[in-house]
């Protein structure tokens, strides 16, 4: 699984909005890359911002 993956599948889990620290804790994933993550996910259409700061995936 890639990062990007496993950014999703902690967002899926937590059933709502999360920060990326909220992230970085649930997967152990180092910040750095969970912020790529989340600049490629938000380019593709797959994460929304539903509250300021904070991602879900898109439906």
């Amino acid at each position: 699984m890639t990062v990007k993956d496993d950014v999703i599948k902690a967002m899926k889990d937590a059933g709502k909005p999360m920060s990326a620290g909220e992230v970085e804790k649930a997967t152990g994933i180092d910040r750095k890359e969970i912020d790529k993550a989340f600049k490629e996910l938000k380019a593709e259409g797959a994460i929304v911002s539903p509250v300021r700061c904070k991602w879900e995936p898109a439906q």
